[in-house]
């Protein structure tokens, strides 16, 4: 299976342009933003548990990292309510379920070979840090190589100039909306940007992403 699998490429999907399929585990559900494999496969997803579901125990082979949207998602180690940020290095296993219902934000299968730390942050009590950029905010979350995953917060009215980014950008907008010159992207909206792809993103009204930069191939086949 290859969802939206040629990196060099941008790719938007807004809420509602998807629909969410059912996982082989009863009451969950993926909706897939891009995948290389089948059952088990590079992927970025977001993911539905219902109440009471879970998924059997598995290791992670190329490492999971995830971002709870809402609910409260568990597994042997704790419980991470809403806004918890989590990275299971390669070889972890774990048995996940959710005994009230939950959303997450998930990619498997993405971690560089020695990238072996495992991060739990709650990002709703973490302290948010001012950028050199007026009205922009940043909590970064991990580092490792030139990869950088960060949540950043947006002021009303705040604004970057033409850029480009290398290694690419992927971006979920969490809250309010992001815009750019190529049009508007509410809350729930993925986006992935190709290396050094140039826009000048803004927001109005103000907003919340969770951004992860450097980690997209610069050229086919790298």
């Amino acid at each position: 299976m290859q969802i939206n699998a040629d990196f060099l490429q941008r790719v938007v999907i807004r809420p509602g342009q998807i629909e969410w399929v059912p996982s082989p585990m009863p009451g969950v559900e993926r909706m897939m933003l891009d995948r290389i494999g089948d059952e088990v496969a590079r992927a970025t997803s977001l993911v539905r548990y219902g109440p009471g579901s879970r998924f059997s125990s598995h290791v992670h082979g190329g490492g999971e990292e995830f971002l709870v949207l809402d609910g409260v998602f568990s597994d042997e180690a704790g419980d991470y309510p809403a806004g918890t940020y989590v990275r299971n290095p390669i070889g972890s296993r774990h048995a996940p379920s959710s005994a009230g219902g939950c959303t997450i934000f998930v990619k498997l299968h993405q971690f560089p070979a020695g990238d072996s730390a495992r991060v739990v942050i709650d990002t709703n009590s973490a302290e948010f840090i001012a950028e050199s950029t007026p009205g922009l905010s940043i909590l970064p979350l991990h580092r490792f190589g030139a990869e950088q995953v960060a949540l950043v917060r947006w002021a009303p009215g705040a604004g970057l100039t033409g850029r480009g980014q290398p290694g690419g950008e992927e971006i979920l907008v969490l809250e309010g909306m992001l815009q750019d010159e190529f049009g508007d992207y509410p809350a729930g909206t993925w986006i992935r940007t190709p290396h050094l792809f140039r826009n000048a993103p803004f927001s109005a009204s103000g907003c919340l992403i969770y951004r992860k930069t450097g980690h997209l191939p610069a050229r086919a086949g790298a």
